[in-house]
């Protein structure tokens, strides 16, 4: 670990998603600019659907009338993959690095951002693995964590999304990440005492260092936007 290489980790609280959206667009540009320090931003959205850019509407099974009757707003975003889900009891991470000070391997990063969640799931006992073919950390047969991201010049955004308390009937109205055959989990369906978001995200945020290879400092986000409010959506 190089602790002179710093990331700044801000914790958000819940954010409705498209006001989230336009901060982390924000915070991008600056990046690309090198006018802010790599950044991880950690959210809860409310219920929200969200379909990436080789997403298929067909995946998401719920009608208008039910969504609007269960409260899920819809998404159509920038990032790759196809439909998921983020909720309440999720911990939600959006990464904004540069990878020309990591490495240019975009296929690393996904396996270096699934072995932050191994990592994380190895801290309450469970074993968190890959699956051959998708992206995403899975126990046994059944997704735990989706993962989704965006590069430009090598400057992320985007992110992970990992179960803890999620209520995973939501998954139910959909095809998640447009694959059939597959269930989801979380860590309450796991264990007999969960432990809350709070505690899970200071979990992954001492193993988003370790993998990285970074120092963390927690950080507010009026020290990177100081005249910046997005208006809700």
């Amino acid at each position: 670990m190089n602790p002179e290489r710093l990331v700044h980790v801000v914790n958000l609280g819940q954010t409705e998603y498209g006001h989230c959206w336009a901060i982390q667009r924000k915070l991008f540009d600056l990046r690309k600019e090198n006018l802010i320090p790599d950044t991880l931003l950690l959210t809860e959205h409310p219920h929200t659907y969200t379909i990436g850019t080789s997403g298929d509407e067909n995946h998401l099974l719920a009608s208008k009338d039910e969504m609007v009757k269960r409260n899920v707003k819809l998404y159509h975003n920038d990032r790759g993959g196809d439909i998921t889900y983020h909720g309440p009891g999720q911990v939600v991470g959006y990464p904004i690095l540069d990878l020309n000070n990591f490495y240019l391997d975009l296929h690393r990063y996904l396996r270096d951002l699934e072995e932050v969640i191994i990592r994380t799931l190895g801290t309450v006992g469970i074993e968190g693995t890959r699956m051959n073919d998708y992206t995403g950390v899975w126990v046994g047969s059944e997704k735990i964590c989706a993962i989704g991201v965006k590069t430009s010049k090598w400057v992320t955004m985007h992110g992970f999304a990992l179960n803890v308390m999620t209520d995973l009937s939501y998954f139910e109205r959909i095809i998640p990440c447009g694959i059939f055959e597959k269930g989801t989990t979380s860590l309450q369906e796991l264990l007999d005492s969960p432990p809350d978001n709070e505690a899970v995200m200071s979990n992954l945020v001492r193993m988003f260092g370790e993998v990285f290879g970074v120092g963390v400092v927690h950080s507010k986000l009026e020290s990177l936007l100081p005249k910046y409010t997005p208006a809700a959506s």
